[in-house]
């Protein structure tokens, strides 16, 4: 196999460049507009109102149609780039940020608006915008991040002119920049919010939201974005996406062969061999067809503990469970090696710089010291301990496979009867906000590159004080008051590596505690047909395609 990842290495670094043949016209650089992406989820998205956003999918497509102030670069996620803001200043206190605005940026034409015809973004829009995020209270998942980070609330976001944004923060905060570049930093029009809704999904991104169904989603090229490209060339190229739900991996690999999905994202290696090994002269020609990348990815995959009840309101029980897992064995059975599992650590993933994971402390397999803590807990034997529900959501085929294991593992070390249900992913999501199970699958896939990402996940300023009220990101409604201070401490850094000491303390508390039990960090096979440029892979999974563009070679066309 290893062989393979180096020849494809070579493929990716040579098939970057302009093949001979062109099917569409040309922008400057050989560069070419028209054409059809067709990508696939193997899930359905919960929503493309941008305050409403809490899982992958939605963001993945929602990032198409949607601009903020600032964006992260694809190419290289440390970087944050403008967007809407041509420009931005921060005073000497680190917490007041001046934002100046780019002037003609358009929301999508839509009914909302007079004639159909957009209008231009004004700072007042993104004021509008954050006091909404306020006013939306318990309905909007990020309100509480803003709130906890913004001064006064809605005081501190003020719009002095029609083309400058000023926002205050409450302390000094390295990421905040990042926090803007995210789906609740995304900008949307009253008008639109007043005619449909949390169904709006009007925003002045490179693509418009044409229709969609159960099966497929269709984005269109939006005709009147602002941004261009280094060479000039107005953006976006491509004149459709086609986002397909396809959850089973062997229907999506057929998809793939039959050019009705281009890219995969999350290929097991046995699929990989084999594919190779069927079409090993599509990957080594001089003009390859398909082009394989294999990256770590900053991605986090656990379960969450229901600590609200028994029996895991059980320090021990809960580090019992961790414990009995043998990562490496789900690794090699369930996940066909494609994660790092041993050495577990916390909840951050390997990958962000100077923020080394191998100082906290996490849980391996160790049989002996799991049947101890469960004894310990009154469940010698699992003698005693009540049959529990996994609830988790399709995820290909991985999930179900995934939980096949552990329910085997948790007989085989704890003698405990495990069940589990699949369900749709929104209702996952709305039954981890009111904690209706006993054990979530869940999964964390950074926004930006730092350990604040996840742990505020955890953050106890998030919880309600009743479980009749959503909780949300942190739906394990985890509170410790020593890692709440800790976290707060590493917010307020004003540099972000000046927070790491901080998120290590807190992490390894987070660890001690075990409201989570954690199984591995993403690592994925991604396969793309060679006919698409200017996508980037990245750590994140973070998806932008205002630069691809489709060039196949004129012969091999298809009508």
């Amino acid at each position: 196999m290893k062989k393979i990842y180096y020849i494809v290495g070579i493929i990716v670094l040579a098939a970057c460049g302009n093949p001979n043949g062109i099917s569409h016209p040309e922008a400057a650089g050989g560069r070419i507009y028209g054409g059809t992406l067709k990508v696939n989820e193997n899930d359905k998205y919960v929503s493309l109102y941008p305050h409403l956003i809490t899982d992958v999918i939605s963001l993945d497509i929602a990032s198409q149609m949607y601009d903020g102030l600032v964006r992260i670069d694809a190419k290289n996620i440390a970087k944050i780039l403008p967007d809407i803001a041509e420009s931005w200043t921060m005073d000497e206190s680190g917490t007041v940020y001046t934002f100046k605005l780019k002037k003609g940026v358009k929301f999508h034409d839509d009914a909302c608006f007079k004639d159909g015809k957009g209008r231009e973004v004004k700072a007042s829009d993104f004021k509008y915008v954050f006091d909404l995020l306020f006013d939306e209270g318990e309905k909007t998942s990020f309100a509480s991040t803003f709130k906890q980070r913004i001064k006064g609330g809605k005081e501190g976001v003020k719009a002095p002119d029609d083309y400058t944004l000023q926002i205050t923060l409450a302390s000094p905060t390295g990421v905040f920049l990042y926090l803007l570049a995210g789906s609740q930093g995304f900008v949307f029009p009253k008008e639109a919010v007043e005619k449909y809704g949390d169904e709006s999904a009007v925003g002045t991104g490179p693509f418009i939201l044409k229709n969609k169904d159960d099966e497929k989603l269709f984005l269109v090229r939006n005709p009147n974005y602002f941004r261009t490209d280094s060479l000039g060339n107005q953006l976006p190229f491509l004149d459709t996406i086609q986002v397909n739900f396809i959850s089973d991996k062997a229907r999506e690999m057929e998809a793939f062969k039959k050019e009705e999905t281009h890219i995969i994202f999350g290929l097991p290696s046995s699929a990989v061999s084999e594919m190779v090994e069927q079409s090993l002269e599509d990957f080594r020609s001089k003009n390859p067809k398909y082009l394989l990348v294999r990256n770590p990815e900053m991605t986090s995959e656990y379960y969450e503990f229901n600590i609200s009840k028994p029996p895991f309101n059980n320090l021990k029980v809960r580090q019992a469970f961790s414990y009995a897992m043998n990562r490496d064995k789900i690794i090699s059975d369930a996940l066909n090696t494609e994660a790092f599992g041993p050495g577990i650590c916390g909840i951050t993933p390997p990958g962000i710089p100077d923020y080394d994971i191998t100082d906290i402390h996490g849980y391996n397999f160790n049989p002996e010291k799991a049947k101890k803590l469960f004894a310990e807990a009154g469940y010698s034997d699992g003698k005693k301990f009540p049959r529990i529900t996994i609830e988790l959501n399709s995820g290909g085929g991985k999930n179900v496979e995934v939980v096949e294991e552990i329910k085997k593992q948790l007989k085989e070390v704890l003698n405990v009867e495990v069940d589990y249900i699949v369900v749709p992913f929104a209702r996952k999501i709305e039954d981890m906000k009111f904690s209706k199970a006993e054990i979530f699958r869940s999964a964390w896939v950074a926004d930006y590159p730092n350990p604040e990402n996840f742990l505020r996940t955890f953050y106890g300023g998030y919880v309600p004080d009743s479980l009749s009220k959503p909780s949300y990101p942190n739906t394990v409604r985890y509170k410790n008051i020593a890692y709440d201070s800790l976290v707060e401490k590493g917010f307020e850094a004003k540099n972000p590596e000046d927070g790491f000491s901080y998120y290590k303390n807190a992490e390894q508390i987070l660890m001690n505690d075990a409201p989570i039990m954690i199984l591995w960090y993403g690592e994925n096979m991604k396969v793309i047909h060679s006919f698409v440029k200017n996508f980037y892979f990245n750590p994140m999974n973070y998806k932008d395609f205002s630069e691809t563009y489709i060039q196949k070679n004129s012969p091999a066309e298809k009508p």
